[in-house]
């Protein structure tokens, strides 16, 4: 048997080990490297020589220490006790490993992914006599004050309940019995174990339909992403990406966020974990922890763990998901987890790819986001649905978006948030690119705020992004003739750009009103700015002069309504739409007495 299947070194390349006598163990085997039983994974066999990636420091290991294979595959432990809780890439609590070694941690630590000790009390909600299949819920477990854990039928088991009685269980106890048809009885607990490179499975995947809505506004009402759709934020050192993750952790209407620190600088996570707990659901007013898991897996951690971690994270996601809850996965950033693929396939000796990274960058990337999406959950419940939602970081090298990681990303996603270096430099957040970025959702979700929001949505958000691109089309002429040189109509264009660019696009994250915006306030600010866009037109047809125009208060009021709370929003709305209509009304009478 596998389980036994016992092997010596014959290599050590850095975190890569080929043992030598390992027929009888398979692909993917959980195995033990040396006499501190460092964990590992077997990733290729080649005759009896299995090839081995360790997931810790493989210093002090030689020729001729023994691979034990554990027989089972990389797993996820899931149960009550994911939430609030920081794991490193396979799934080891950092704070248990800290109490337990130190604050550096040792290697070869075995230690519970999830307390098998801690009692959660259990509240049934099926019943002795009831016919359940994989997917149903036996009971409930109140995880958080924000989270309700659904003890959910493993996969694989369908029966008839004999046993099961609320109570205080820890995640390892037996809280239902249910017998099969062939007569056998399964015990039941509320642990449940699943490899991590397997997809969870589901009834059946639905196109998405809803907006997952941020409160960042050149992201819900530019380029907006779907509950169960996929993006992707490349973009320079220092542009941005981890504080546009970092907001859509905090702010997406979402109840369950998986935040994965994949290879990132240390002090970024140590931001994280500091941050996290301090701040506030928007909701509920509780700690954002309380729907939380955090992944940290820095740079300076073994990089092949950091492959594991992308897989550990969307397994924890998954599981949520089928409880039918609208989960977000934040990868930062796939880029460092591609740079972990390509240091292990060199050591492999396979035939590298474009710069150096595996042929099979493209699927491998393509199999974590395929398992985001909206689905219709197992169970006996055919309307249980659950989103995921996997937004992904790429750090491409001197910020080329020609990279292969990004590139590849591109094929596979639909939402594309262009960081700029440029706008970061001109301090202008979040420095997402309306020129290069773009969504693929922008059908579905006009469709809902249109029928939502407001039902001219879609026709402000075609004339902002024209008004924009006739400004990049205007710019490379004032760069050849000069600024003066433009007709009035033409700067008017240029300056009612610049007043979605400056007065609605960029957004202050530290600010306590502009950090999050609704849609309803969204909406409205950007009819603000049209509004004297279209007002402005028609007076200078009227022959009302530009200077005229350009020096009104009004523009000034205009670039305050970012900062004017949710609450008094509309009243402010109303009041500049009115003072716009006197102003230019007055405007007007002038111009036709003269």
């Amino acid at each position: 048997m596998s389980q036994y299947s016992q092997g010596k070194i014959v290599k050590v390349a850095g975190p890569l080990v080929v043992a030598q006598g390992m027929r009888d163990a398979n692909m993917f085997d959980v195995v033990r490297v040396g006499r501190e039983k460092l964990i590992g994974e077997i990733i290729e066999m080649r005759g009896d020589n299995a090839s081995v990636q360790v997931y810790e420091e493989t210093a002090g290991i030689g020729k001729g220490d023994e691979v034990v294979s554990t027989g089972a595959p990389l797993s996820v432990e899931l149960a009550p006790g994911l939430l609030q809780n920081i794991f490193d890439g396979i799934q080891r609590p950092l704070e248990t490993l800290r109490a337990k070694t130190g604050s550096n941690i040792s290697r070869g630590v075995e230690v519970n992914s999830l307390d098998h000790e801690k009692k959660w009390d259990f509240v049934a909600t099926a019943k002795v006599g009831d016919h359940v299949v994989a997917g149903d819920f036996l009971g409930t477990v109140q995880e958080t004050v924000l989270i309700t854990q659904k003890i959910m039928v493993p996969n694989g088991v369908e029966g008839d309940i004999v046993s099961i009685q609320s109570g205080s269980y820890t995640i390892v106890d037996t809280i239902a019995t249910v017998r099969t048809a062939d007569g056998k009885t399964v015990d039941v607990t509320m642990l449940q174990k699943w490899p991590v490179r397997r997809q969870r499975p589901y009834r059946e995947k639905l196109a998405p339909d809803k907006p997952m809505i941020s409160g960042q506004r050149v992201i819900d009402s530019v380029f907006p992403i779907v509950r169960g759709g996929t993006a992707a934020v490349p973009g320079p050192f220092g542009s941005g990406k981890t504080v546009i993750q970092h907001q859509l952790a905090k702010w997406s209407d979402v109840d369950i966020v998986v935040y994965i620190g994949c290879g990132e600088r240390g002090n970024e996570m140590t931001d994280v974990l500091r941050e996290f707990p301090e701040l506030k659901d928007p909701k509920s007013g509780e700690s954002l922890m309380c729907r939380t898991v955090l992944i940290a897996n820095t740079s300076d951690m073994p990089v092949a763990a950091r492959e594991a971690s992308i897989y550990t994270g969307i397994t924890i996601a998954e599981y949520f998901r089928d409880m039918g809850y609208s989960v977000a996965i934040m990868a930062d950033s796939t880029s460092r987890w591609a740079e972990a693929l390509r240091e292990m396939s060199g050591r492999l000796e396979e035939m590298p790819g474009e710069e150096g990274y595996p042929a099979y960058l493209t699927s491998r990337l393509a199999q974590f986001y395929e398992r985001a999406g909206r689905v219709r959950c197992l169970g006996s419940d055919e309307n249980r649905e659950g989103t995921l939602t996997a937004i992904g970081a790429v750090s491409p090298a001197g910020g080329d978006n020609s990279d292969p990681v990004v590139q590849a990303t591109l094929r596979i996603v639909k939402v594309f948030w262009g960081l700029n270096s440029d706008l970061a430099y001109k301090r202008h957040f979040p420095a997402i690119s309306w020129l290069d970025s773009y969504s693929l959702y922008l059908d579905v979700v006009g469709e809902w705020m249109n029928a939502n929001v407001d039902e001219e949505w879609s026709n402000h958000h075609e004339e902002m992004m024209r008004l924009l691109q006739e400004e990049a089309e205007l710019e490379e002429i004032v760069k050849l003739v000069g600024y003066d040189s433009l007709s009035a109509p033409d700067r008017l264009t240029l300056e009612a750009s610049r007043s979605i660019r400056e007065d609605f696009l960029q957004q202050n994250s530290f600010d306590e009103v502009d950090t999050y915006t609704s849609l309803k306030k969204q909406t409205l600010m950007l009819k603000m700015v049209l509004a004297f866009n279209h007002k402005a037109k028609d007076a200078l047809s009227s022959g009302v002069k530009i200077e005229t125009i350009l020096s009104l208060d009004v523009r000034e009021r205009i670039a305050r309504a970012k900062y004017t709370s949710e609450d008094q929003f509309e009243q402010y709305y109303k009041d500049t739409l009115a003072e716009i209509d006197s102003i230019f009304a007055e405007l007007q009478s002038k111009e036709a007495e003269a």
